[in-house]
């Protein structure tokens, strides 16, 4: 069988990315965009706050 449609492309920014409609989420995922240009250790730090960030306000929502 032939094979199946490719993929495309991951998203490479947030105007590719539906709004989450929630402040803390909104600017955790614009923080990970931002951390696009910085040296790679200073990406894990941003990277790690924005998933604390996540991480907290999934089990606020979950709690609700």
């Amino acid at each position: 069988p032939p094979p199946g449609p490719r993929p495309g492309p991951p998203p490479t920014g947030y105007e590719d990315v539906e709004e989450a409609h929630h402040p803390a989420v909104d600017a955790a995922v614009q923080a990970m965009i931002n951390a696009e240009g910085l040296p790679p250790a200073d990406q894990i730090a941003q990277y790690e706050a924005a998933y604390q960030t996540l991480r907290e306000t999934l089990a606020t929502i979950d709690q609700a």
